[in-house]
């Protein structure tokens, strides 16, 4: 099962990092990018999708308006909010419209793609018909979509994104210890996050060769095509 997705966003840079990702991202595939609400709306009545990862500050109307509208036509597509505001009073109203999942800039792509994979789960088995036995049936579907982070136990959410943004800075490469320097963590701590982003595909292993022994691991986020 392939999940298209509508990429919603204004700034040109960022529509085309959260296009790269979602591509990137096993079982999805961007069906299109657009820059505006009017846009968006014009896309899907052409073309519906499985899901829109919308901005929900758009220069010709807001992203909740986007929503409306889309479930004012009918649509049955799933939207993963975007958006810098942390303003609770519209988180409340993204829940109010269907939204089913709300995702802060900036983000990393690891973040990213959890949310997706969290959502592909969820569609697979919400979508695989049958009948609920009981509550806890219910709570298993609808935790693969709003449970709790599946991060390995021990680790930090803002510790991997720490670590991720320390590799960007360096794009050709860092060490564990320079990671764990900059992040303030041990260089066993650093290297456990630096190996569950090359599990996860954020980043790759690079060995560097230089004096006698074994080479040193560097740790490198490709860059983006």
């Amino acid at each position: 099962m392939t999940i298209s997705v509508l990429v919603v966003d204004d700034e040109e840079i960022t529509a085309e990092a959260n296009r790269i990702y979602v591509q990137r991202v096993p079982g999805f595939e961007v069906a299109g990018v657009v820059r505006s609400g009017g846009e968006a709306l014009r896309f899907l009545r052409g073309r519906p999708v499985d899901l829109i990862l919308l901005d929900l500050y758009l220069p010709d109307m807001h992203g909740l308006e986007v929503c409306r509208a889309v479930r004012a036509g009918g649509l049955m597509c799933d939207v993963i909010a975007v958006t810098s505001a942390r303003d609770l009073a519209m988180v409340r109203s993204a829940v109010s419209l269907g939204i089913s999942q709300y995702l802060l800039k900036p983000f990393t792509y690891a973040t990213l793609a959890e949310k997706l994979t969290r959502y592909a789960r969820f569609k697979q088995e919400a979508g695989g018909g049958g009948t609920a036995v009981g509550q806890g049936d219910v709570d298993r579907v609808l935790g693969t979509l709003r449970g709790s982070s599946e991060l390995p136990k021990g680790m930090a959410r803002d510790t991997l994104d720490s670590v991720a943004a320390r590799l960007r800075e360096h794009p050709g490469g860092a060490g564990a210890q320079a990671v764990a320097d900059a992040v303030g963590v041990s260089r066993v701590t650093a290297r456990r996050y630096l190996e569950y982003l090359v599990e996860l595909g954020v980043a790759v292993r690079i060995p560097q060769y230089g004096g006698v022994g074994r080479p040193e691991l560097l740790y490198r986020i490709p860059m983006e095509r």
